[in-house]
C-alpha cells in the first residue's frame, strides 16, 4: 500500500509532488482524462492514505460513496494548494490521518488541524494506540467507550498477554485479573471488550492435492483464532505452487514461506506426528513445523484436522510498548 496525491491546479500540483516524493507516493494531477470521481474510487480501495490538494469540500464529496469502516477506510487528509493547513479528514487514528498530517505540515510548512478529542486534550487514544503497536481492532464499537472514560477522567484497564514496555499514559492501568475495557491477546472476549489482536501468527498449512481456497477458509474459519491475528502462512516446499494455497493466501493478503522436508525436520519442539505424512512428504508433521519454523515463536494452536487440511499456527514474538504516534 502506498501514499497517493490528487491535485487540481498546477500549483497544487507542485505541492503534490513535492509531498509524494518525501512520502514515497505518487501524485497525480486531476483534468480531463483522470477525473476526481475516477481517481477516488481507484485508490480509496488499494491506497494506505489519500492527500488531496484542494478544498476541503472536494475531498468530502469525493470520498463520501467509498466509506466503510474506520476499521478499513485509509487515511485521507487535505491540504490546501497554498499549505497553509493540514487537515486530517477520515481515519484520523487506526487510519493515521493525524499523524500523516503532522508529516505534511512539517514537510511543508502548515498549520496541521486536528480535531479529535482525545488529541485536543492531549489524553491517551487507545485506536491509535492498536495500529502503532500493530493490532487489529475487534468490537471498534467499544472505543467510544473507552476514549469516554479516558475523557470524564476515569481510569481504564487494560489486560495483555504481553507486558508493555514503560510506563502506562495517565488514565490507564494494567491489570492481570477483575474487570478490564481493553484485551489485547488471541483468546475470544465478549462484545463489550475492546479486543486487540497482534497480528503476529503464522499459520502453518498442510494440505491435499487439488484442495480449494474455500476448503481452507472453511478450516480457518473453525480455528479458535482470529483470522486477523494471521500475519503470513507457510508450508512444505511440496505446496510452493499449489493453485488453492496460492489463492487462498492471495485473497488474504498473506505471502506464503515453503521449507524442504529437511528444514522442517530440523525444527526443534514438540509436535503431532503421523507415519502417513513422513511416508508421503518426508517428514512427520507440516503444518506445526512450518509454523514455527516460519515464526521463529512458539505454537499457539496445534495441529486441526479435516477435509484434507490440516492447520496449525504459531505466535511470533513481539513486544508491546505504550508509543501511540508513528511518524510517516
Amino acid at each position: 500500500m502506498s501514499v497517493s496525491c490528487l491535485a487540481f491546479t498546477d500549483k497544487g500540483f507542485a505541492l503534490a509532488q513535492k509531498l509524494a516524493q518525501a512520502l514515497e507516493g505518487t501524485a497525480y494531477r486531476s483534468g480531463p482524462s483522470l477525473t476526481l470521481q475516477q481517481w477516488t474510487k481507484t485508490h480509496f480501495s488499494q491506497d494506505r492514505a489519500l492527500i488531496y490538494v484542494g478544498a476541503v469540500g472536494i475531498a468530502v464529496r469525493a470520498v463520501a460513496p467509498y466509506l466503510q469502516s474506520k476499521t478499513t477506510d485509509p487515511a485521507v487528509v487535505v491540504v490546501d494548494e497554498c499549505a497553509r493547513f493540514a487537515i486530517p479528514l477520515l481515519s484520523g487514528h487506526l487510519g493515521g490521518a493525524n499523524d500523516l498530517a503532522l508529516r505534511v505540515a512539517a514537510l511543508c510548512g502548515a498549520q496541521p488541524v486536528i480535531t479529535t478529542a482525545t488529541d485536543a486534550n492531549g489524553i491517551f487514544a487507545v485506536d491509535e494506540w492498536a495500529r502503532c503497536q500493530n493490532c487489529a481492532v475487534l468490537h471498534p464499537q467499544c472505543i467510544r467507550n473507552v476514549s469516554g472514560k479516558l475523557l470524564a477522567g476515569k481510569t481504564v484497564h487494560i489486560k495483555t498477554e504481553e507486558p508493555v514496555a514503560g510506563r502506562p499514559p495517565q488514565g490507564v492501568k494494567l491489570v492481570a485479573e477483575g474487570t478490564y475495557d481493553v484485551y489485547v491477546g488471541f483468546a475470544s472476549q465478549p462484545e463489550e471488550i475492546l479486543w486487540l489482536v497482534p497480528r503476529a501468527v503464522v499459520l502453518g498449512v498442510g494440505c491435499r492435492k487439488g484442495t480449494t481456497a474455500e476448503t481452507l477458509e472453511a478450516a480457518l474459519d473453525a480455528l479458535p483464532l482470529p483470522r486477523q491475528a494471521v500475519c503470513a502462512a507457510a508450508s512444505i516446499d511440496l505446496k510452493a505452487q499449489e493453485p488453492g494455497l496460492l489463492a487462498f493466501c492471495s485473497q488474504n493478503g498473506w505471502n506464503l514461506q515453503t521449507y524442504s522436508a529437511e528444514e522442517l525436520a530440523q525444527v526443534p519442539g514438540d509436535f503431532s506426528t503421523s507415519a502417513f505424512v513422513k511416508k508421503t512428504t518426508g517428514v512427520d508433521n507440516v503444518c506445526e513445523r512450518a509454523a514455527v519454523r516460519c515464526s521463529e515463536g512458539v505454537l499457539l494452536c496445534r495441529k486441526t484436522a479435516g477435509a484434507g487440511v490440516t492447520l496449525a499456527a504459531a505466535v511470533k514474538p513481539y513486544q508491546l510498548d505504550w508509543r501511540f504516534h508513528n511518524v510517516w
